[in-house]
């Protein structure tokens, strides 16, 4: 599991003299100023600096969330690999839990190991802080989850927001009040205000606020509801129209309520208070898992008793009533319920008969969504694609979870999942793919072509992952299937990744014969996407590597026009990196690390971790080189004679062991990360020819214990830092480094003399 762009783990500064970046993190902005509660913060804080494990508890509506994120951003200075929440309350399906935390983190894995080893791994020494949001129904696996990690990484901490503690050992609890009355006041004024700026009134109306504020216990998401009121109703008028449902609910007592029933009572006082339009807008809206935008809104929560052309109007209301949420991002206005009003708001939904036709069209928007994302993948929209299908991903899996729990529809979950392919593969989310793949594909088989495409994108996944023996089997099924249904798309799909597989396999004969074969298929087919291309730089991979890089180029450079033409930049990478491997085999050093470059970069945007490990590993070989021509080139001997000591040969020498140590560093870089992509450069020696001849300068210029010491530096490093360290030290090569080509041999056999695949035989073997 390696961290990805805006992950947990950040690289070095640019600008040595700069003064050091914040820690990373991904807590969101507050929507609102916090109010009050400065003594338990200052408790909480505290708390964090004696304890690894607290958890803040009290009833729901209280301001756990609030305070606990509050709480992190205070100690972020603390956690020098930064301060990540984790909301889990949308998570249903509690096999999902190390997937969802691990996105939090901005982890991924390509292998097929389980997420909690992967997640054990990549934290065991990390220093950061993991904040723990709505585990209430997941409270027996977020206990273990939290147990392991803090049992096997020392330096993290953990913060739990929740109505009860985990009940694991050394776990601090910090059980949270209502709010007191000056705060709660205070609270209800601020928030009062925003809806109506002449707030208040008068001193009447001051004390009408203070008395509500004691009837509601000091709730903060009570008060917020009841400040919510005051666009239409005095405080006074919001103090008698509660008090009458206090009355009814509790047979006419005045006495002090159960906090829970407060709670309970003020959101079912607001509920009536609503319009029927809003009333069922907000049952509707329970369906959500996590944020939604307005188009799902008024696809999913719309009808005759709701039209779609009103349902912003009625969106807006709820929102100016604090029932929704709004949060603005990159992706424009989204939305969402509190996890109190979104309970109150699913028992109506229940209650109504009209859970399971709202969950079927919210799969029905849901699965649209992934279509529209399937077919936009290939084109200009593809880095919004990525980012779209991020943000949405828990409503994707409520759609996935709802699909494959109802036997007759079992065959939606089965096409969602095989349509995410991109998903999956293009955005790093390997082991969730498989999970859902592997769900999908025990569901009965009574649609051959939804099961055939979940067989190939499984297939594809296992390759990946370094499983042949599950590629094998799924891409045989697949073949078998298509082949019974005359599915020709289905067919060109099994051979293209068993092709791929006989690629990583180092079987390249094969490897040249069933991808021009696919390939073949796709064009009879008429089909052109990221897919087909990523199979012509595939097989631009198995030609080169048997010599032939003419033709490389050429199917190389043919798929780098089609991408320009098309707005493709995922499988453009890969094109870029046999661009470069190639120009490094003919010596074109200044070339090849522009290509890789350009390559490195977009693998990192788009979270492609195998993509981003091979330019890696390519870039430290070229660094390597690059400083070696410095050493050994003629500028450099011309140099040394003219000075007529040993003073311009050391500077030579001196920018040549740099350039080794940069190498060493990015091979200790990519060595980590090929954990989280399985077996390393795929068990392959064709892959394996840069790392071998990387390894060999290296170790002769440094030696073997320095080399072994800036491994170990680099194998700290993780994918973040890794890049920035590429890239920055690309530059300081550059400058130390003299021009001039150091050309290989042509290639003349199946396995070119002194191209990078040379000599990768015994080393690799």
């Amino acid at each position: 599991m390696a961290p990805l762009s805006g992950s947990p783990f950040p690289g070095p500064s640019s600008d040595e003299g700069a003064a050091p970046a914040r820690p990373p993190g991904n807590l969101p902005a507050e929507p609102s100023r916090f109010i009050g509660r400065d003594r338990e913060l200052a408790a909480l804080t505290a708390q964090l600096g004696h304890s690894r494990l607290v958890t803040v508890t009290g009833v729901g509506g209280v301001g756990k969330t609030r305070l606990a994120i509050r709480a992190a951003q205070a100690v972020q200075d603390r956690f020098c690999d930064g301060v990540w929440l984790a909301g889990l309350s949308a998570l249903s399906d509690p096999a999902l839990l190390d997937h969802a935390v691990a996105a939090a983190l901005g982890l991924t894995d390509h292998t097929d190991r389980p997420p909690r080893a992967c997640l054990l791994e990549q934290l065991a020494d990390r220093r950061l802080l993991l904040v723990l949001d709505g585990v209430e129904h997941l409270a027996r696996e977020t206990a273990a989850l939290a147990h392991a990690l803090l049992r096997t990484a020392p330096g993290l901490s953990v913060l739990v927001a929740a109505r009860r503690p985990l009940g694991v050992a050394g776990e601090r609890v910090f059980p949270l009040s209502p709010m007191g009355g000056a705060d709660a006041v205070a609270l209800f004024e601020d928030r009062a205000t925003a809806v109506r700026p002449g707030f208040p009134a008068g001193a009447g109306e001051l004390v009408a606020a203070a008395e509500l504020c004691r009837r509601l216990d000091g709730i903060p998401l009570a008060l917020e509801l009841a400040a919510g009121r005051l666009d239409a109703l005095s405080a006074d008028q919001v103090l008698d129209r509660l008090d009458d449902r206090f009355r009814l609910l509790t047979g006419g007592s005045r006495g002090a309520l159960p906090r829970h029933r407060t709670l309970r009572t003020a959101i079912g006082w607001s509920h009536e208070l609503c319009t029927p339009a809003e009333r069922l807008l907000w049952a509707r809206l329970t369906v959500f898992a996590g944020l939604f935008d307005l188009e799902a809104a008024e696809y999913v929560c719309s009808g005759p008793e709701l039209p779609a052309e009103d349902l912003l109007d009625v969106l807006a209301s709820l929102v100016a009533q604090s029932v929704v949420v709004r949060e603005d991002g990159p992706l424009g206005p989204r939305y969402r319920l509190l996890d109190s009003v979104r309970a109150y708001g699913a028992d109506w939904l229940r209650a109504l008969g009209d859970d399971e036709r709202m969950l079927r069209r919210h799969r029905d928007w849901y699965m649209g969504l992934a279509t529209w994302c399937e077919l936009d993948w290939f084109g200009p929209r593809q880095g919004e694609v990525a980012a779209r299908v991020e943000a949405e991903l828990p409503n994707l899996r409520t759609a996935l979870e709802h699909s494959l729990g109802d036997g007759d529809e079992a065959h939606l979950g089965q096409c969602l999942a095989g349509t995410l392919w991109f998903c999956w593969v293009g955005c790093g989310r390997l082991a969730e793919g498989r999970y859902w793949l592997e769900r999908a594909l025990r569901a009965p088989a009574g649609y051959p072509e939804t099961r055939a495409k979940a067989l190939w994108v499984l297939g594809h996944v296992a390759v990946l992952q370094g499983d042949r023996a599950r590629a094998v089997g799924a891409l045989g099924e697949c073949r078998e299937l298509a082949e019974r249904t005359a599915d020709e798309r289905a067919a060109a799909y099994a051979e293209h990744r068993m092709g791929c597989l006989a690629l990583v396999s180092d079987d390249m004969p094969r490897a040249e014969e069933v991808l021009r074969a696919a390939l073949a298929r796709y064009a009879e087919i008429g089909e052109l996407n990221s897919n087909v291309l990523m199979g012509r730089v595939e097989l631009a991979m198995a030609v080169a590597f048997q010599g032939d890089l003419a033709g490389a180029v050429a199917l190389c450079e043919e798929v780098r026009e089609v991408c320009e033409d098309h707005g493709e930049r995922w499988t453009l990478a890969y094109a870029l990196y046999v661009l470069g491997f190639v120009a490094f085999g003919g010596g074109d050093r200044g070339r090849a690390r522009a290509l890789l470059e350009e390559c490195l970069a977009i693998d990192h945007a788009f979270h492609d971790l195998v993509g981003a490990v091979l330019a890696l590993e390519l870039l430290a070989l070229v660094a390597l080189e690059e400083g070696e021509e410095g050493a050994e080139g003629e500028e450099g001997a011309e140099r040394a004679a003219r000075a007529g000591d040993a003073g311009a040969k050391s500077a030579t020498d001196e920018a040549a062991e740099e350039a080794a140590v940069e190498a060493a560093v990015l091979q200790g870089a990519a060595g980590r990360l090929w954990r989280s992509v399985g077996l390393p450069l795929f068990g392959s020696r064709f892959f394996n020819a840069p790392h071998v001849l990387c390894e060999r300068g290296a170790r002769e210029r440094l030696g073997a214990e320095r080399y072994e010491e800036y491994l170990r530096e680099g194998a700290r490093l993780d994918l973040d830092a890794a890049v920035a360290r590429a890239l920055r030290g690309a530059h300081r090569g550059r400058a130390a480094a003299v021009p001039g080509p150091r050309r290989h041999p042509a290639p003349e056999t199946h396995q070119p003399a002194s191209s990078p695949a040379a000599g990768a035989g015994e080393e690799a073997g």
